[in-house]
């Protein structure tokens, strides 16, 4: 899933209202055609593309790519631990695909933005703990959060956006 064309495809589509495969083909001019067209397919049967419109050209009818909003970025305890290896890395992109999405549709909302007044923050952190600490740790944050998960929408407030990854480091550090 983490093949180089399919990531530049997904970012090309990132923040976009959809793309035909000719729009994608000006936009990846470097990437030849046939080889686009399949990774447009792979990614398209994978449920990370989904076509949006589809209008007729000449005698045939030309599709609008988007990425799938509809893929879940959140999964049950059950459900998250059953998946494979590849579907953990296909639910991973689009998890990271929505940020990317996300984010990319806020910098670009206004002329000028300001994100320190609108909260805005990305951070990584390196952490040093023992499972019973980690436990621990998703516990406490889980509680800080349940409060605020409780919040119904109100005119003074504000839709955000909370997203966690946590991970360990595998490099033998």
């Amino acid at each position: 899933m983490l093949h180089p064309v399919r990531m530049r495809i997904l970012m090309a589509l990132t923040g976009s209202q959809g793309m035909t495969p000719l729009q994608l083909a000006e936009a990846l001019n470097d990437v030849p055609q046939a080889t686009l067209y399949r990774h447009i397919n792979r990614l398209a049967k994978s449920g990370l593309l989904v076509v949006v419109d589809e209008r007729p050209v000449r005698g045939t009818l030309e599709k609008v790519y988007a990425v799938n909003s509809a893929v879940p970025t959140h999964l049950g305890n059950e459900a998250f631990t059953s998946l494979s290896k590849e579907d953990h890395l296909r639910y991973f992109t689009a998890f990271a695909i929505s940020l990317i999405d996300e984010f990319s549709r806020y910098v670009n909302h206004s002329p000028k933005i300001d994100l320190a007044a609108d909260g805005v923050g990305y951070h990584q952190l390196v952490l040093f703990m023992s499972d019973e600490e980690l436990v621990a740790f998703a516990q406490a944050v889980n509680q800080a959060l349940l409060p605020f998960l409780q919040n119904q929408p109100a005119p003074e407030r504000k839709k955000r956006l909370f997203s966690t990854i946590m991970m360990p480091e595998v490099s033998g550090k």
